[in-house]
């Protein structure tokens, strides 16, 4: 197959960690003869600094002719320091999202056997932990009408849906569940608020063609306290944009590292994959951001394509990698491996599964010869 990927690498950390999901991609082409082209574009801070937009038009044009968006992360304490600059890199994200249609974000969250003594929450707690959270991305809150008095004294955000907007979004979560274990919980505040009423509504619809999908609902308060409590008891979780924002960065502490969870932003025509992180501005040129999740973005974008076993090589070196122990410090804080080390050993793997699993004492103590 032959792609050609717009790569938006970002801010902070977002260059290092997108770099190592290039080179998984580029072990997946040469393993299962695939042709895979790569052009980049500034997206975020870095594309205030030189354009004085966050998504400059030339970005936003090479999106929407490629195959498919492999994304970094955006943000820098400049703009996180002063809320009232008036062009900000989450601007450009939250363009690029509207512009390309991408208004169904898919986060997988998964409790790894090897990691389950790394997250702050019980192993029993969220040992079997397997959800699919589907958060709608285009309509919202986020995107509603905003208003400020003359005064500065009173705000307010529309949060606003359509039936359509509800509709496209559940059909896929619907299908998503029909392929995993048969259950999707709608997230919402239907005791307080008119939008999740109509969410609840058109749900509920819907669910009438899907007679093999469990359908619940969960008030989002409930949700959060749920997700702590018992995780496990979810497979696919529906909800609108700021509770989908919210959920499922709460999710991420199951997994012991926000560092390990991908996501994928699909619409009817176009597609975007990225870690969930931010941009660690912290962290930045120091080689200890963990590079998973935007590996395993990359494997979120093969899926995307059918490529099915690809995206299983992707996903079996990150498991072992994570069963050896071949980590960055947020994983491993005695003995861990640069943020390029990982990719490596990643790439490695891919590429000779038996030989990195027979030799990865090499490349755990710094002595890899990978090329």
């Amino acid at each position: 197959m032959k792609l050609e990927i717009a790569v938006l690498s970002g801010d902070g950390i977002g260059p290092e960690v997108t770099s190592q999901a290039v080179k998984a991609m580029e072990a997946i082409a040469h393993r299962f003869d695939h042709s895979f082209t790569f052009k980049d574009a500034l997206v975020g801070a870095i594309a205030i600094e030189k354009t004085g937009n966050p998504l400059p038009d030339k970005t936003l044009q090479l999106c929407a002719d490629t195959d498919a968006v492999l994304f970094g992360a955006i943000g820098d304490p400049k703009y996180d320091n002063n809320p009232s600059a008036p062009v900000r890199p989450e601007q450009g994200l939250l363009r690029l999202r509207k512009e390309l249609g991408l208004y169904a974000n898919i986060r997988p969250v998964k409790a790894y056997e090897t990691l389950l003594d790394k997250s702050p929450l019980k192993r029993k707690i969220i040992e079997g932990t397997d959800i699919s959270i589907y958060r709608e991305l285009t309509g919202g809150i986020y995107f509603g009408e905003k208003r400020l008095n003359d005064e500065g004294t009173i705000a307010s955000d529309l949060c606003e849906y359509s039936k359509e907007e509800i509709e496209r979004i559940s059909h896929l979560a619907f299908k998503a569940a029909q392929k995993r274990r048969k259950k999707l919980t709608l997230v919402d505040k239907a005791n307080v608020l008119e939008s999740s009423r109509l969410w609840r509504k058109v749900v509920t619809e819907i669910a009438t063609e899907y007679p093999d999908v469990g359908l619940d609902f969960l008030f989002v308060d409930n949700a959060a306290m749920q997700m702590i409590l018992n995780p496990s008891q979810f497979d696919v979780i529906l909800t609108e944009n700021m509770f989908g924002d919210i959920i499922s960065d709460e999710a991420s502490v199951i997994g012991g590292s926000i560092g390990l969870l991908a996501s994928a932003s699909v619409g009817d025509t176009c597609c975007m994959f990225e870690p969930i992180h931010g941009s660690y501005p912290q962290a930045t040129g120091k080689g200890i951001a963990n590079p998973i999740a935007a590996i395993l973005s990359a494997a979120m974008l093969l899926e995307h394509f059918d490529l099915m076993d690809e995206a299983n090589a992707i996903k079996e070196a990150v498991e072992k990698a994570l069963e050896l122990n071949i980590t960055t410090p947020d994983l491993n804080s005695l003995n861990p491996l640069t943020t390029e080390k990982v990719g490596d050993f990643i790439y490695d793997y891919i590429l000779n599964p038996e030989d990195s699993n027979i030799n990865f004492e090499n490349i755990h103590v710094g002595q890899s010869t990978i090329i």
